[in-house]
């Protein structure tokens, strides 16, 4: 049967507005000519002009964050404990049964940026596309960040989702999450106003953080959601496995069966 496949996945690119400052990725090219020498080196007496143009291989390296590009956060990534006190799973260790499942999606395009999802939000969507949430079902939702993507107001832009929608939803059996914004939460930016008027530090990283009572994972930096519709398609997202780490890189891609 024909099928569909519609990448969900931002590259990983260096100078644009993807992060914080301080976290950006630094990528360095090395193109084939700047590498024959290294072929060289492992073949004593090979000169460059035995080479077939004189070409080496291209060679890329990277000094990123393991939160850089398209990647899944592991619920260590929110707190070290997760499901009531239990430790919190790292990335290598996140079942891969939660990473390849049918995908529902929520279009929160409408809403304000900064703007806290509550769960009466959630079920009217749920409704509008005529969906019942099931377990392991993996909800991604569609805000107006993804156009701004490597602009530099890209960090201030989207909804987030709030504690009480978060649990909302894993409370139905999600475990697995996503946004095409910079974080599951409401921008820091929204966050740090709402915290410098109220003094309450619960309300810092408060989706995120949902998962000390229920662990979960999420993708951040999608794109391509508005190509979605509300269901009918699964989602492949399986982590890039680092040892004992928050998070790994993943092309995630939404699969539609004609």
């Amino acid at each position: 049967m024909p099928r569909q496949f519609i990448d969900l996945s931002v590259a990983l690119e260096a100078e644009i507005a993807s992060d914080p400052d301080v976290m950006l990725p630094q990528i360095e090219y090395m193109s084939h000519g700047e590498t024959a020498q290294q072929v060289m080196d492992f073949f004593p007496g090979l000169q460059k002009s035995d080479l077939p143009g004189g070409e080496g291989w291209a060679l890329e390296k990277l000094c990123i964050y393991t939160h850089n590009g398209t990647h899944l956060d592991a619920p260590y990534h929110h707190h070290s404990t997760m499901d009531g006190g239990k430790p919190a799973m790292t990335i290598d260790e996140v079942p891969l049964e939660w990473c390849f499942n049918p995908g529902v999606k929520l279009d929160f395009r409408h809403f304000d940026d900064g703007y806290l999802v509550t769960p009466d939000d959630v079920d009217a969507e749920l409704d509008r596309i005529g969906h019942k949430l099931q377990p392991l079902d993996i909800v991604v939702v569609n805000t107006s960040a993804a156009a701004h993507y490597g602009k530099p107001d890209y960090l201030a832009k989207g909804c987030g989702m709030g504690r009480a929608a978060t649990l909302h939803l894993l409370e139905q059996g999600v475990r697995l999450t996503g946004t095409d914004a910079w974080s599951w939460d409401a921008p820091f930016s929204t966050t740090a106003k709402r915290y410098a008027q109220t003094g309450d530090a619960s309300l810092i990283w408060e989706g995120h953080r949902a998962s000390m009572d229920i662990g979960y994972c999420h993708i951040e930096k999608l794109t391509n959601l508005d190509q979605l519709p509300g269901t009918g398609f699964t989602i492949s997202c399986f982590p890039f496995k680092i040892k004992a780490a928050s998070a790994g890189f993943t092309r995630a891609v939404a699969i539609i069966e004609d």
